[in-house]
Formats: C-alpha cells, structure tokens, sequence
C-alpha cells in the first residue's frame, strides 16, 4: 500500500514486493532496466541540486570526469607556495580536492567542489582511503557556510572525548564516522524488520501516546491535561494493552516499531524513552511466537550482515541452574557446576546450605590474594554472605590449595571440579555466582560473534509477599499459566510455570512475551490469587477486560528493544550509541537542557502548583 503524501516515505513500485532502501543506508536500488552497476550520478539520493554525486564513492573508473561534491572540510594541508590539499568529507567517506591555497577553507566549513576526478601521481596512492587512487583536481570552491572550530576531534585521531560535550554538541558528534555508521546499521534494521513482519502478514498499527496509566512495572511519565484540570494522561510504557484489544478487534497479526517511555532508573542498556518491535498474533501459540519473531530478528542481523542459524532454547530452570541468570551469555563455558549433594554432609558450616555451587575459571590459579579478596568483596556487594576459593594447581584431591581446604574431607576434595590450573569459586547463591561468572569469563561485546537464546517456561510467580502471604506476579497479569500447571494453581502457585519467553543475545536481555490469558474463569483464578478484587481489576483494566466481554480469541506476543539489537550489531557497550540524540546517564539532555522549569502561568494554565523543595 503506498504511504499518504505528506508521510515522509515513497510509494514501492508496482510488484516490488519491499521497501526501497534510504538513500545513504547502504544498499543502493538500480534504475530500472539496469543490466549493471549505475554510473555515480545516477544512483538514486546521491545527485541533487547542488552535487552530481557523493565524495567517498569516487574511484578510478570516475577518472575524466567533471563533478560538483559538497561537504565538510574535513583537514586542509599546504601543497607548495599558491596550492593546497582539502580533504571534503561527507557520509559516504572523504576524497581529496587540489584546490588554489588562497582560498580560506578551515576545519568543518561547509563547501561546494567543482572539478575534475584524475588518478593520483606514482607514488601518492593512499590505500588507507577508499578513495586513495584518485584525487579531484582543477577545482573551483564555493563556501556554503562557515564554521567555528569544532569543539572535539570529528576524524577519530584526537584524545577520547567526554560524553557529556559529545551530547552536548550532538549536531557535530553525529558527523563522526562512528555515529554515521550505527545510525544507517539503525535504519536498515528497521526496514528489514519492517520486511520481515510485512512478509508474514503482519499489519502496522500505530497505538496512542496519550494514555491512561496502568500498573506496567515502572512508573509512568504524566501529562496534565488543560481541558480537565486536576486530570493526566500517561505516556505509553508499552502498547500492551491495545495490542490485545486489536486483537479483540479483528486485525489477527499486528505489529509496530513503538516508541515507549519509562521512569526508570537508567544504565548502559536503559533510556527514559526507547523503540521496541511491538507484535501480537491471534488464534496462536507460544510456537508461533518464536518462529515469528525469529524470522525477524534474523533478518535484522543479516542487513548488519551477520548470519544467525536456527535459535536455541533453554528452560528458566535450566538457565539458573547452569549460569545462574536468566539472560544467560552462551558465547563463553564457565557454567555452574551443582555441589550441594557433594556437601550434604559436611562439616564445613559455610557449605551447610540449601544450595552449594561452584564454577571453574580457567588460569584463575594465577590470581593474587588482592584479585581473590576483590571478588569476595564483590560477591557481598552482590547479596552473598561470603565467597570460598581454592586453587587447582593439579588433578586429584592433592592438587588443590587455599585457605577453606583444611575444611573439607577427602571424598568431598575428590568431588570438585576444574583443570590444573583453575581457580574454584564456592557460593551459596547461584545467581550470586552468576555475576562472578560474568563478572570474570564474559568477552568484550563485539567479540564471540551472535548468540541468540530463547528462554521458556518462566514461573508464573517470583515469591510470595511476606505481608499479605500471597504470590508475588512474575509479569503482568494476563500472562496464560503453562496448560499442564493449571491444576497446581491454588495448591502449589509457586511450582506453576507461565506460557511466558525471553529472547536473549549475548546476555542482554532483548525482550519477553507471552500467551496471554483469553478465558474470563482462569483470568478471575489468577486475579483472586493476586488478591485483585473486582473492583481494583475494574478500575485498572476496565477497559480490556470490557473489550473480552465481547469475543476474545486466543492470541500471544513479544516485544524486544530495537536500541539494544541495534548497540549489539554494531558492536557497542551502550545503547546511547545507536540513538541520535539519547540522554545521559542521570536522565538529563545536554543539548537542550531538558528537563527545565516550567513558566509559572504554564502550571497555572494546568491547574498546577509546585511544593516548595524538601528541606
């Protein structure tokens, strides 16, 4: 269906069967009835009013001809008394221009070339350029706008820079090469995934913005509303709700790239504001889900050209049990080993536990007393009363060293684990020695290549409340207990799994879903177990539970984070670097200053008035 004008897309042509790729975003479609490579004018975005083509495309067989380039003056360097050597850079790369040296060009002045592309003398060829086999000479210069010197190097060779100035002056980090590259990897994900939804018979929705706030799990972002003082909306911590309503409606296969907010507490994979594709399918199971979503992501990792097989799975269950998380790393070994039959009698009071585990670290037998006291002080940090360690310094029960050996029998030296030169780490917390885990083996996040995992059968329940005695939601409340379960959910909630999926890549949690709850009897036997009267449900989900009333089919969903996908393909430690204008760690924006007061007619105009601040 071609887009409305006005939309800011073009229409496919006819029988195209996908989108075109942006200009710029890597992929370049041929003119039609092309049997080749199209000559640089033509190809699509790249010729406009003022240019013919793109500087960092340029190459020997361009050699004769005249072109007009526009760009940033990326270095200036003198080439004898009247001539000088102009790098002009714009997304594609840099080429260098011959140009007359009384012209005034500095550092990020904005220029428009005119001249004639010819090979580089013998001997001048630079291979460390794409464009290092030719240069643009007899060039005529037009500045377009002047700059200030750039307050941080742009070209990369200067000291790292403060992210704070970066953000700051965003207009300027985003020229670096670095920016450019994750931004277009950003939009040719979206559209792959926009194909790959398409090709499935997924339908587009756009949801509202300005909602009315339900518990989701983080606090909400309010809007005041002018026309009802004393009334707010909330901004959308997720579609949830209205993609099951669609569902209600008819509409069997949604999706959306949705924008959602929380107010939450931020960190290297979290923002205030971030983009997720949102799905939900009708009259499906958790199967469909997960072959729906994997075509997806798979087609997201092959447009940042990467190759993803067949996803494995692993049980909530078996993902403690093994790494002690549940978005396990699989790139790395290092899993937990179970001891606690091994130490069922023992005489050691530190091991007398519920549950006794270890991991192995290879050549950690080489760490020193400070390394081993960091970590012990790390496992308190993370919740555990202490950290026990040994050192395996050859096979066999005589082959081990360290201050918890004297405790322990011969059968239970015997019965641990690990290669000469290991170090052994004991806890009593195997989500504990996770993080140790992690915290010791995990690789940088751009090595060990991709490593999808879905994680299934979650617990419907995570505890019970200590004040009311009763279980404690894992997810929301609309999440469908496992079928087999179903019996145990008043006697044994705590043993009940939940129809509930993680998908997980190199340990980041990207996203959850769930087959939700259709049957008005097991929704009224969760809510009774949550201890949600009808008038609380009412007044919280009013509105979903009216549209059920009318004819719900069964239906499931996900949602995974686009900004973490995204920071993973490209390499990146943090998804501030995938986002064009992100906030910092502390919530704030440096560019524009936000969050900022607020004008006191404003909050009058709103019904508002601000308390004055704690003393």
């Amino acid at each position: 269906m071609a887009e409305p004008a006005g939309s800011g897309g073009r229409a496919e042509p006819a029988g195209s069967g996908g989108r075109a790729e942006p200009a710029g975003s890597g992929g370049r479609a041929e003119p039609a009835g092309s049997e080749g490579r199209a000559e640089p004018a033509e190809r699509l975005g790249e010729a406009t009013a003022l240019r013919t083509g793109m500087c960092g495309t340029l190459g020997p067989s361009d050699a004769g001809r005249q072109v007009h380039l526009c760009g940033w003056v990326a270095r200036r360097r003198e080439h004898g008394e009247h001539l000088a050597f102009v790098d002009l850079r714009d997304h594609t790369g840099v080429v260098q221009c011959v140009v007359d040296g009384a012209h005034d060009l500095r550092s990020e002045y904005v220029v428009r070339v005119t001249g004639t592309v010819r090979l580089r003398p013998e001997g001048t060829v630079n291979p460390a350029l794409a464009t290092g086999e030719v240069e643009v000479g007899d060039c005529e210069v037009e500045l377009l706008s002047a700059a200030e010197p750039p307050p941080f190097s742009i070209d990369g060779r200067g000291p790292d820079t403060d992210e704070v100035i970066r953000l700051r002056h965003r207009y300027v980090d985003l020229r670096r090469e670095r920016m450019q590259h994750n931004l277009r990897l950003r939009a040719r994900v979206n559209s792959a995934i926009r194909r790959a939804m398409d090709e499935q018979g997924f339908v587009e929705v756009e949801t509202p913005m300005f909602v009315a706030s339900t518990p989701e799990g983080a606090r909400d972002f309010l809007v005041p509303s002018r026309l009802k003082p004393g009334s707010f909306y909330a901004l959308p911590q997720s579609p949830q709700l209205f993609k099951q309503m669609s569902m209600v409606g008819g509409i069997d296969r949604y999706y959306q790239i949705a924008r959602c907010m929380r107010d939450e507490d931020l960190r290297a994979d979290r923002q205030l504001e971030f983009t997720q594709l949102d799905a939900e399918l009708s009259f499906a199971s958790q199967e469909d889900v997960l072959q729906a979503i994997s075509h997806a992501v798979r087609a997201a990792a092959a447009a940042a050209g990467h190759e993803v097989g067949e996803i494995g799975r692993i049980t909530w269950h078996d993902a403690q049990e093994r790494y002690g998380s549940d978005k396990p790393d699989v790139r790395f070994g290092m899993e937990l080993v179970e001891l606690t039959p091994l130490f069922a009698s023992t005489g050691f009071n530190a091991f007398r536990a519920p549950c006794v585990k270890a991991v192995a670290v290879p050549g950690g037998a080489a760490l020193g007393r400070g390394r081993t006291d960091a970590l012990t002080d790390f496992a308190r940090r993370s919740g555990a009363k202490g950290l026990a360690w040994l050192k395996r310094t050859a096979a066999g029960p005589a082959g081990l060293e360290g201050p918890i050996l004297k405790f322990l029998s011969e059968e239970e030296r015997a019965g641990l684990p690990g290669e000469p030169d290991d170090l052994l780490l004991f806890v009593a917390d195997e989500r504990v020695l996770g993080l140790l885990r992690l915290e010791l083996g995990r690789p940088p996040v751009n090595e060990g290549g991709l490593h999808l995992l879905w994680v299934v059968d979650f617990p419907l329940f995570d505890g019970v409340d200590e004040a009311t005695g009763r279980p404690l939601p894992a997810h929301h409340p609309f999440t469908m207990p496992h079928a087999e379960d179903l019996d145990r959910l008043e006697a044994e909630p705590l043993a009940v799994r939940s129809q509930a999926y993680d998908l997980v890549l190199n340990g980041w949690e990207l996203g959850s879903g769930s087959v939700r709850i259709h049957q008005g009897g097991v929704q009224q036997r969760v809510f009774d177990l949550l201890g949600i009267s009808p008038e609380e449900a009412e007044r919280k989900f009013g509105f979903l539970l009216a549209a059920f009333r009318y004819g719900a089919p069964p239906h499931a969903g996900f949602a995974f984070g686009i900004d973490r996908l995204v920071a993973l393909l490209a390499g990146e430690e943090n998804i501030r670097e995938v986002i064009a204008y992100p906030k910092t760690q502390s919530g704030t924006d440096p560019l524009t200053g936000a969050p900022t007061p607020v004008d006191p007619d404003d909050l009058e105009l709103y019904g508002l008035r601000l308390l004055p601040p704690p003393t």
